[in-house]
């Protein structure tokens, strides 16, 4: 049941365009005993439907800029490969590790930009 919940979540999120692999990963290594490497292929194997619906809606409502797609998949792809073969190379507890401090880096961002937004947008309506 709890993998339905799962599923769904990481699915609006992933339709949202804000990562929704990133938060099945969580929600798999925090109310799960998969080892993380199986989470990150389970993730993987999520990612592909997911992606499909979202690309028919955004293609349906002209939201994709092709031209930027296209380098991005390449170098995806590259770097898709490369990340593969690191991660079978790390011990399961370590890529654990590194995955939590990546999403740590990522939360901080994501706050300094809110509240750099924040702030940018409150000097302007003062003015």
């Amino acid at each position: 049941m709890k993998e339905i919940l799962f599923g769904v979540i990481s699915g609006m999120v992933a339709a949202l365009g804000m990562g929704g692999g990133t938060i099945l990963i969580l929600l798999l290594g925090l109310f799960t005993n998969m080892e993380q490497h199986l989470i990150q292929g389970t993730n993987l194997i999520f990612f592909i439907p997911t992606s499909i619906i979202s690309i028919i809606m955004n293609v349906k409502n002209k939201k994709i800029n092709y031209k930027i797609s296209l380098v991005i998949i390449i170098s995806g792809i590259v770097g898709a490969i490369f990340g593969s073969n690191i991660s079978f190379k790390i011990d399961n507890n370590n890529l654990k590790k590194y995955f939590g401090i990546f999403l740590l880096f990522i939360a901080i961002f994501e706050l300094y930009s809110f509240f750099s937004q924040y702030i940018l947008k409150k000097k302007e309506n003062n003015k």
